[in-house]
């Protein structure tokens, strides 16, 4: 496991992995989808529906695989007890507010 101080470009690393693999085999099905054309084994419009079908499934699992990963990551910070963007921001709320409060209790005396 990588130390906790290395997380954010150990995930960011995972996730570029992912993208350039998942770019690299849709590649990949284009490359034989267009040679599948080229050979008669398919005709165009048939290649151009066949994709486009792919391509929607491919947008689809795409986006299930992001909301899957960043469940995965949130689950991961807060295991490891790594405060968030949101929680950093309402702390700073808070101490504003206590700041004020603090100020106003002085003028009051």
């Amino acid at each position: 496991m990588p130390d906790l101080k290395d997380t954010p470009e150990f995930i960011k690393k995972a996730m570029l992995a992912g993208v350039g693999l998942a770019l690299k085999t849709w590649d990949e099905v284009e490359d034989f989808t267009k040679e599948l054309v080229e050979k008669g084994k398919m005709g165009e419009k048939e290649g151009n529906k066949f994709l486009k079908e792919l391509q929607n499934r491919y947008d689809d699992t795409q986006k299930k695989l992001e909301a899957r990963v960043e469940k995965t990551v949130k689950e991961f910070l807060k295991k490891a007890n790594v405060v968030t963007s949101d929680e950093l921001k309402a702390v700073k709320k808070e101490i504003r507010e206590l700041k004020k409060m603090i100020s106003s209790e002085k003028e009051k005396s």
